[in-house]
C-alpha cells in the first residue's frame, strides 16, 4: 500500500545544525559519550594540543589546574594559537579554531611535523560541551583574550594586554556543561595523573605539571628516559629475567621507539602510543611488535640451539607470558578508527615497526646470550604450560548449554536464557548460598556459591588455575572460555556480580575474583558485565519500622530520624548468611531496591600495576602500600 502522508517531510523537514550544534546533539560521536570518561576526555582533547606544540619543539612546560567548582585551566608555553584574520572565514584564526569542526594546523604538514589531533574536532567539541570557556592567547608581544558560552563567542578576540619578553602560550579554562553531563561526575585525580604520566613518558623532555584546587594534591610529570623509563616503571615490583631491550629509529618520516623485558610474571603488560595518545585498541604498530618478538625469539632459538629440532615454534602466546613491552610512534598522518583514538590503522606501520623491533631484539639476543637463554627458558615454560592448559581447558569450556557437558552441579541456574535479561550471582560461601537460592527470583537469577577463597591467579599459570575446582565451576558456569580462547559471545548471563561478606574475608575473596576476571576475562569488564552487590552493614529497627543502612553516615541519619540509640535497635550484619532469604532479597538482590558497582577498567596500566602489587609474589612493594595507607584504614576485623 502507498504511503501518502508526506506532508510531514518536505523540504522544510530537513534540518541543518549550524557550528557546534551537532556537538551538543550527538556528544557520543566526539567525545565518546556523557558519562565519567567522557568528561575527562575533554581535558585529554585540550591537552592534546599543548603535547602537539611540545612534538612540535615548542612547547616545554604544560600545566592542569583543576579549580574547586570544576573548571579546568591548561596553559602551555607554547607558540600561542593564531590570532590573526582567517583568509577564508574572515574572522580571527583563534576563534575559527575554537568554533569550526576540522579546522587546525595540522592537516597540512606545515604547522606540524607530528599531531594527535588530526581531526580538528577535539578543542572546538571542547568548547560546544562547556558552560563556558575562555581562552587567553600570549603571542608577539600582546595577550588576547575571548570567552565563549556554550560554544558561542560573546565577543570578537580582542588584545587585552601586551607584555615583555620572548614569552609565549595558550591558556584555556573551561567549566563543562551540567545540561549535557547529567550524571553526578567529577574528575578524578588519578586517572589524571595516571594519563599525564604515560604523556611524559612517551614525549621526553617537556613537564607536564597536575594541581587539584580541590583537595590540593599536586604531581609534575618529566622523564627524560622516554618508554625505557616507562618499563621500568611499569617492572618496578616484578623481578626482570634481563637488561632493557630499547630501540628507537625513523623510517620513511615515521618515528618508532619501543621498550620490551621479561619479567617472572606470568600476564603481559603490552601498551601502544600513537602521537603519545594511548591506543587501548592497539592497532597496526602493536601488531608489528607482536609479531617481531615471536618471529625474533624462534629464529634465535633455532639459530642457538636453544630450540631442538623437536621442539614446535613457539605461539605468540609462548612469546608474550611474563612480558613488558611499550611501543610507541608518531606518525606524520595517523589514521585512527575514531575520534576517541583507541585503535591506529596505518597499514604501513605494521612493516616498519617489524623490521625496526626484528632488527634490535635480534642483535640484542645475538650480544646477550644469558638473557638469550633466560628468554627462551621462560618461553619454553610457558608453551608446556600451555599445552597443559590447553588439556585442562578442554574439560572445561562448554561452546554453548546444549552440550553434552553438563554444568556445575552447585549452579543454581534460572530459567531464562535470554544472557540480556540474566544474571549470575557468584556467592561466598554455602550458608550465603543458601539463603541466595531460596530468595531470588528463579526466573531470571541464577546463583553460584563458592567454598572457601579461590586460587591467586596473579601467582599461577593457567594451567594450574584450571585445575582449580572452584575456577572450573565458574568458567564452566559463564561459558565463555578463559584466557585467549575467551568469546563473549558465549556468554551465559548478562551480569555477572560478585557478592560477598561486607569484612575482611569478603573483601579479599572479591580481590581474588577480580584478579582473575582482570587477568583472565577482561572483556568482561570492558564490556560492562561485571557487577560488585552492595549489602548493608546494618539493620536498625524501631516499633515496627525497619530501615537498612548501607554505610556508617547512613546508619547514623537513620537512627538520628527515629530518635537517637536509645530508642532504636541497631544490628550489625558480619556476613550475608546472616540475613535470611527475605531480606537478602529485599536489600540485595531486588532490582528495584538494590545497590550494585559496575566494574570499570578507566587506566589498564593502573589496574595491572595495582593487582600486581597487592596480589604478586614480592612482599616489600605489598608492605610499603599497607604502611602508606594504614591510617586511612575505616573498618577492620580483629
Amino acid at each position: 500500500m502507498k504511503n501518502t502522508n508526506t506532508g510531514s517531510y518536505g523540504a522544510e523537514a530537513i534540518q541543518i545544525l549550524e557550528g557546534l550544534e551537532a556537538v551538543r546533539r550527538r556528544p557520543g560521536m566526539y567525545v565518546g559519550g556523557t558519562d565519567s570518561k567522557a568528561l575527562h576526555h575533554l581535558i585529554f582533547e585540550v591537552v592534546d594540543n599543548s603535547i602537539d606544540e611540545a612534538l612540535a619543539g615548542s612547547a616545554t612546560e604544560i600545566s592542569i589546574v583543576i579549580h574547586p567548582d570544576e573548571s579546568v585551566t591548561v596553559k602551555d608555553n607554547g607558540r600561542g594559537i593564531p590570532v590573526g584574520i582567517h583568509p577564508e572565514k574572515n574572522i580571527s584564526a583563534l576563534q575559527v579554531v575554537m568554533t569550526v569542526l576540522h579546522a587546525g594546523g595540522k592537516f597540512g604538514g606545515g604547522s606540524y611535523k607530528v599531531s594527535g589531533g588530526l581531526h580538528g574536532v577535539g578543542v572546538s567539541a571542547v568548547n560546544a560541551l562547556s558552560e563556558w570557556l575562555e581562552v587567553t592567547v600570549h603571542r608577539e608581544n600582546k595577550i588576547y583574550f575571548q570567552r565563549y558560552e556554550k560554544g558561542i563567542p560573546q565577543d570578537i578576540v580582542k588584545s587585552v594586554g601586551t607584555y615583555k619578553g620572548e614569552e609565549t602560550g595558550t591558556s584555556i579554562t573551561f567549566r563543562f556543561d551540567r545540561s549535557i553531563f547529567l550524571e553526578e561526575v567529577s574528575y578524578r585525580f588519578e586517572t589524571l595523573a595516571q594519563r599525564f604520566r604515560e604523556m611524559a613518558f612517551v614525549t621526553r623532555g617537556v613537564s607536564i605539571k597536575l594541581l587539584d584546587e580541590r583537595s590540593g594534591r599536586e604531581m609534575t610529570f618529566h622523564f627524560e628516559g622516554g618508554i625505557a623509563s616507562f618499563a621500568r616503571y611499569i617492572n618496578r615490583n616484578r623481578e626482570v629475567l634481563h637488561p632493557m631491550i630499547y630501540g628507537e629509529k625513523e623510517v620513511s618520516g615515521i618515528s618508532i621507539e619501543f621498550a620490551v623485558q621479561y619479567t617472572d610474571s606470568y600476564s603481559e603488560s603490552i601498551y601502544s602510543f600513537a602521537n603519545t595518545i594511548n591506543t587501548g585498541d592497539g592497532g597496526t604498530h602493536l601488531t608489528g611488535l607482536r609479531a617481531a618478538i615471536t618471529r625474533s625469539i624462534n629464529d634465535y632459538g633455532r639459530k642457538s640451539s636453544n630450540l631442538k629440532d623437536t621442539d614446535p615454534n613457539f605461539s605468540g602466546e609462548d612469546t608474550r607470558e611474563g612480558l613488558t613491552g611499550i611501543i610507541s610512534i608518531k606518525h606524520p598522518d595517523p589514521q585512527f578508527e575514531s575520534q576517541t583514538k583507541v585503535k591506529l590503522m596505518n597499514a604501513d606501520v605494521q612493516t616498519y615497526v617489524q623490521q625496526v623491533v626484528g632488527e634490535t631484539i635480534s642483535t640484542f639476543l645475538d650480544e646477550n646470550p644469558s638473557a638469550g637463554k633466560a628468554i627462551i627458558q621462560k618461553c619454553l615454560t610457558s608453551a608446556r604450560a600451555r599445552d597443559a592448559a590447553k588439556k585442562a581447558r578442554d574439560l572445561v569450556i562448554r561452546k554453548s548449554a546444549l552440550e553434552s557437558m553438563t554444568l556445575p552441579g552447585k549452579l543454581a541456574d534460572c530459567s531464562d536464557r535470554d544472557p540480556n535479561k540474566t544474571e549470575m550471582y557468584i556467592v561466598e560461601g554455602e550458608s550465603a548460598g543458601g539463603s541466595a537460592k531460596q530468595g531470588r527470583d528463579r526466573h531470571f537469577q541464577a546463583i553460584l556459591p563458592l567454598r572457601g577463597k579461590i586460587l591467586n591467579t596473579e601467582r599461577a599459570r593457567l594451567d594450574k588455575i584450571l585445575g582449580n575446582r572452584e575456577v572450573r565451576s565458574l568458567v564452566s558456569a559463564l561459558g565463555t572460555g578463559i584466557g585467549d580462547s575467551f568469546d563473549l559471545k558465549g556468554l551465559r548471563y548478562g551480569k555477572v556480580i560478585i557478592m560477598t561478606d561486607a569484612d575482611v574475608d569478603g573483601a579479599h575473596i572479591r580481590t581474588l575474583l577480580l584478579t582473575f576476571f582482570f587477568r583472565y576475562m577482561q572483556p568482561l569488564i570492558d564490556e560492562g558485565h561485571l557487577y560488585i552487590a552492595q549489602p548493608p552493614l546494618y539493620r536498625v529497627g524501631y516499633r515496627n519500622q525497619i530501615s537498612y543502612a548501607y554505610s556508617d553516615e547512613e546508619m547514623e541519619k537513620i537512627v538520628a530520624k527515629l530518635g537517637g540509640k536509645t530508642k532504636a535497635s541497631l544490628s550489625r550484619y558480619k556476613g550475608l548468611g546472616e540475613m535470611n532469604p527475605e531480606q537478602l532479597w529485599e536489600t540485595t538482590m531486588n532490582p528495584e531496591n538494590r545497590t550494585l558497582l559496575q566494574v570499570d577498567i578507566e587506566d589498564a596500566v593502573e589496574a595491572d600495576q595495582t593487582f600486581d602489587m597487592l596480589m604478586g609474589a614480592l612482599v616489600p612493594p605489598r608492605r610499603r602500600f599497607i604502611q602508606t595507607h594504614a591510617k586511612e584504614v575505616r573498618n577492620l576485623d580483629v
